[in-house]
């Protein structure tokens, strides 16, 4: 992407925190790239070259810098939202894509999950980012092992291990190209006033770009915590995890400095990246606030939702299969009733968790895999048989595809997949969009409670097609419009809920 060279100059000359994340400025004197908000002396114009991504100043030779380290900055590129495809392809390489073997994964590979040509996903990813793929998974490697040499005590070997790196030679051999310095230096220089949670835990801070909505994204987990899964209390959500028959759990609460603090209890320290990347999708940290509130704006009746909520967030789910049936058993019925037929389907087929493994006994089943939903008798949850046939179905696809939720397809064919399934009408794969694949233009638009917000005076609602048509201006942003939407009134609020247990079928 082209940036206006002297309008991030200014900015860095400013300290304008607006701009931080959205580019980084290349010192070509010093061979440092830095953030915007750098405290570090301005250098002359001249000597400054700015890039996109830090992926991009790394190709282009440059060093992370040691004080305002890059890897902090938040991450919300401006691009975000101008490609669908990119996006999909940094959440597949933030979930480990290309972490495999020394040299990281396979551009091809990852190309065809996507659906794209390999040369095609290398101009997308330059022109958006201006860094191939291969370049983006390494910064962001050495960007997890950074923040981990600063903000835990892991020794070497398992910070290589947890930041994705295939093996502590190539960790060395990258920080020592990269920093000139061994990764052990750069611990040194960070000083000693790292916390040392409990035996298993690693804590580590989570950024996001202000402003953060935490007291509506806690309401809204809390609504729909399943019991022995999910727990939130003193300001925090908790909850078990599972992932590759694996169990441990996570803890995220609000921190200072624009930051959520996550503590995870894992069994293998490989799953961390993959584990963060799902934190970030649950709790929308890549969102960019300014650009989002600024295009829904321009909708009148819009407008004072967003001035009254600036920093509302579209939440996500920790699993897309575990979303998928969740929007199942939601249908017909309140989320209050969802949430009790997902205990019992979660006390039934769930995979116990020991307290030791989620350090709360409270916390003490993970959500069930496909493969137990697809073989079991599901007639004692009590709810209409069609609604138990869809959870079984859904299951048995998921089964068969394991990729069926996954993100590697458009929003269009995953509606379109999601709705050939018997049981899954628009709105549920709308909905299963929105959240589970974090599509932030999914949109549902037969749900009554976004129809309610919008009546007039006279208390006429628009319908789907209506709604739909409107919706049309709030691209790519529809999710985040739906959301403001559905926190418009406590009376709206509380028919959208339960209108986000419902289906069109």
């Amino acid at each position: 992407m082209d940036l206006d060279q002297d309008a991030c100059y200014r900015a860095v000359a400013t300290r304008d925190a607006r701009f931080d994340g959205r580019f980084f400025g290349g010192v070509t004197t010093t061979g440092i790239y830095c953030r915007p908000v750098c405290p570090a002396k301005t250098p002359k114009r001249e000597n400054m070259v700015f890039y996109p991504t830090a992926a991009a100043a790394e190709e282009a030779g440059l060093r992370p810098c040691l004080r305002c380290r890059p890897e902090t900055a938040p991450d919300v590129g401006a691009w975000r939202g101008s490609s669908n495809t990119v996006n999909r392809a940094l959440a597949l390489i933030e979930l480990g894509a290309m972490d495999s073997g020394d040299n990281g994964g396979d551009v091809a590979a990852l190309a065809g999950r996507l659906g794209v040509g390999e040369r095609q996903l290398r101009r997308l990813f330059r022109q958006h980012l201006g860094a191939s793929p291969v370049s983006v998974a390494q910064t962001r490697r050495v960007h997890l092992a950074k923040q981990l040499l600063h903000e835990t005590r892991l020794p070497m070997a398992e910070v290589a291990m947890a930041s994705g790196f295939g093996s502590i030679r190539r960790f060395n051999e990258t920080f020592q190209t990269l920093f000139a310095r061994p990764p052990g230096a750069l611990r040194r220089d960070a000083g000693q006033d790292v916390a040392a949670g409990p035996q298993g835990e690693v804590t580590i801070r989570l950024r996001y770009r202000p402003p953060y909505d935490w007291d509506a994204m806690l309401a809204f987990l809390a609504a729909r915590a399943v019991p022995g899964m999910e727990l939130v209390e003193d300001d925090a959500y908790a909850r078990v995890i599972e992932m590759d028959g694996e169990v441990g759990s996570v803890r995220v609460a609000r921190g200072e400095d624009n930051t959520l603090v996550a503590a995870v209890r894992f069994p293998r320290l490989s799953a961390l990246p993959a584990i963060i990347a799902r934190l970030r999708r649950v709790f929308d940290l890549t969102a960019d606030p300014q650009a989002i509130n600024a295009h829904l704006a321009k909708d009148a009746a819009l407008a004072p939702l967003v001035a009254a909520r600036p920093g509302l967030r579209a939440p996500g789910g920790w699993d897309g299969f575990e979303l998928a049936m969740r929007a199942v058993l939601g249908q017909q019925v309140t989320v209050g009733a969802a949430i009790r037929l997902a205990g019992r389907l979660v006390e039934a087929y769930g995979q116990p968790a020991s307290p030791s493994a989620t350090g709360d006994p409270r916390l003490n089943h993970a959500f069930p895999p496909p493969e137990r939903i697809a073989a079991a008798d599901l007639s004692y949850l009590g709810m209409p048989g069609a609604r138990a046939r869809a959870l079984s179905t859904v299951a048995a696809a998921v089964v068969a595809d394991p990729q069926l939720l996954g993100l590697n397809r458009s929003l269009e064919e995953a509606v379109a997949r999601l709705k050939s399934l018997p049981g899954v009408g628009e709105w549920t794969a709308q909905y299963i969009a929105l959240r589970g694949m974090r599509e932030p233009d999914a949109f549902p638009a037969a749900d009554v409670g976004l129809m309610r917000a919008l009546a007039g005076p006279d208390g006429a609602r628009p319908n789907a097609a209506e709604l739909l048509a409107r919706a049309e201006a709030w691209r790519p942003w529809r999710a985040y419009a739906a959301q403001h939407l559905w926190a418009a009134t406590p009376t709206v609020h509380e028919a959208g809920q339960a209108a986000c247990g419902r289906s069109s079928t």
